[in-house]
């Protein structure tokens, strides 16, 4: 290996080897070298040393092994963990190619977060990262805590206070606490060795207070997780590439001229994707990947008791007044009430309840006490909770319970407790520590965890393969939230899922548009949130269906209504799916 160009009467000293490399230097370029660093114009001899002993170790035949192979073996045996080739083979690149500077793309489910644990892990055995910060979403911080913690026995620190960025070595926090002061100038002070962004989503708009503090971050290394790196506009992939390599892509005006006809069409993407794929990584479904377990869907039918009825058909008809007379002014609490009537008749008494005390006349006043009357009468009543007790002891299964109401999780508690069985409740309000002691306390004993939709994120139930809805949220992202938990990289077994579905109800509309019309159930569906921003609503997707339902005449109008929803959010998929602008790209 020859460094610099020869020159006349040039002495040389005897080769010598550093590791697998021949080295030969020049005696006048000793020389030289020795006078600059005596003006101080070079780096100390040592650096030189260690620069020439890195590069001999970089060109070394073997440096595609990975450490962590070996050291995290028995770690991932014990967490259940099996790391895909696809996830060792992302790590390799990320460290030999791309230079620790890398978008981690994978479709959503194929372990974007493991990947990056194995960079940080390998990294670190290296000793190439001692200071990391990990920004995430704050309902994911606790997870990515917990995971570098089971998997890769890396002590990181839940960032809490303003002195934990510059005390802690590894910092896990929130992206939103980031960004604020004090804890941007902070942050700004620190060098570290590995930035790692998940939900890198947010901080496609260089606009944003999101993008300029990451790009103020100083790192060596950094990766960016998001299974959509390009979704509306390509100047999304410009921004996060400028995040990694500044000026890769030129300017934002070199970059539309080159490679864009416009905000949606690339040009010249033969070279645009070259560039990519030195710092782009896109796994995806099929052959060398992973293959999910199916989903199994059973369908529960609940008949409603007389009484039961009564109270339904009484709260509906009142509902559909109110909602006709309002209009679209005050009507999120009617909505509130009719989704919790299906649900339970203690969640249905609280909104009643509050509706008592906005009554605007003595006559609704009046009507609203009735119904409170009424359903007071029938309170520990429930043909759903009796259904639910029934496949409890059918099935023997460790079952998650999903509602989306407080009262309907206490109560369907206490009617397991009532019956013996062994159950946990799990709800938003509980600190993160708590959450998982009680997943621990899950995985361990307890059949049962009576979970709200708050409750559920940002943990991980592979180890549990069965699902239970005890009611059916109206938003398909939060049923597929739901069933992700469990059904998720790491699932080894089939997973169950039951719907509890009342006969003659508004739930029966719920499910036909749920599972005959969108296939929620049986899909793996990806970013149903970016499926939903692209319908083009003027109002909630949950008033959108409470609209259809409480102005339709009759079943018969409902559906049609409903199949005409269904055929937009199946468009707006079809234009999310797999980010096609960026699979055009990438080929």
């Amino acid at each position: 290996m020859w460094w610099g160009p020869a020159v006349a009467n040039e002495r040389f000293l005897p080769p010598w080897r550093a590791g697998d490399v021949e080295v030969v230097a020049s005696e006048n370029a000793l020389v030289e070298l020795a006078r600059g660093m005596q003006a101080g114009q070079w780096s100390p001899w040592t650096r030189h040393r260690l620069a020439l002993a890195g590069l001999a170790f970089k060109v070394r035949p073997g440096l595609d092994r990975l450490l962590i192979e070996e050291h995290c073996r028995e770690r991932w045996r014990q967490a259940g963990l099996v790391p895909y080739p696809y996830q060792l083979a992302t790590c390799r690149r990320v460290i030999r190619e791309m230079h620790g500077r890398a978008i981690l793309a994978d479709e959503v489910g194929l372990g974007k977060t493991i990947e990056a644990g194995m960079i940080l892990k390998e990294y670190m055995l290296r000793g190439l990262v001692r200071r990391a910060l990990i920004l995430a979403p704050a309902s994911l911080t606790w997870q990515w805590y917990w995971e570098l913690k089971e998997k890769f026995g890396i002590a990181a620190a839940l960032q809490r206070s303003e002195y934990d960025w510059e005390r802690c070595a590894v910092v896990v926090a929130s992206l939103d606490t980031a960004k604020r002061a004090p804890h941007c100038d902070i942050i700004q002070r620190v060098d570290y060795d590995l930035l790692i962004v998940d939900e890198a989503h947010k901080v496609k708009n260089s606009r944003t207070a999101n993008w300029r503090l990451v790009s103020q971050i100083r790192r060596r290394y950094c990766l960016l997780l998001t299974a959509t790196p390009v979704q509306n506009d390509l100047r999304e992939l410009y921004n996060l590439v400028t995040l990694l390599w500044p000026g890769t892509l030129g300017t934002y005006r070199q970059f539309q001229q080159r490679f864009m006809l416009d905000k949606r069409t690339p040009r010249d993407t033969g070279t645009l994707r070259a560039i990519l794929r030195t710092c782009l990584i896109r796994n995806r479904r099929g052959p060398g990947t992973i293959e999910f377990p199916p989903r199994r869907v059973h369908a529960l039918p609940v008949d409603l008791s007389p009484p039961e009825r009564q109270f339904y058909e009484a709260v509906t008809g009142f509902v559909r007044e109110e909602y006709r007379r309002r209009g679209q002014a005050g009507v999120l609490p009617l909505i509130t009430l009719q989704r919790e009537l299906v649900s339970s008749v203690p969640a249905a008494l609280e909104t009643l309840a509050f509706l008592r005390t906005r009554a605007t006349g003595a006559g609704e006043s009046g009507r609203v006490r009735e119904l409170l009357e009424l359903g007071e009468s029938l309170a520990a009543v429930s043909s759903k909770g009796d259904r639910l007790l029934e496949l409890v002891r059918e099935t023997g299964e460790q079952m998650i319970v999903f509602t989306e109401f407080r009262a309907t999780q206490q109560y369907i508690l206490w009617r397991l407790e009532q019956a013996g069985v062994a159950a946990l409740g799990f709800d938003g309000s509980m600190s993160a520590s708590k959450k998982e002691w009680t997943r621990q306390l899950f995985r361990h004993g307890a059949q049962v965890l009576v979970s709200t939709e708050a409750g559920g994120e940002g943990l991980n139930f592979q180890f549990c393969r069965c699902v239970v809805n005890y009611d059916l949220p109206w938003n398909p992202m939060r049923l597929e939230q739901r069933i992700g938990r469990v059904h998720r990289l790491g699932q080894t077994r089939d997973v169950l899922i039951y719907n509890l579905a009342t006969r003659g109800t508004i739930e029966e509309y719920i499910l036909y548009l749920l599972h005959e019309k969108l296939n929620m159930f049986q899909a793996v569906l990806g970013d149903m949130d970016a499926v939903l921003a692209r319908l083009s609503l003027d109002r909630s997707f949950e008033q959108a269906i409470a609209d259809i339902v409480m102005d339709s005449a009759a079943p018969a109008e409902a559906k049609a209504r409903l199949d005409s929803l269904a055929a937009q959010v199946q468009a707006a998929r079809a234009a999310a799916r797999g980010t096609e602008l960026l699979d055009r790209i990438l080929g």
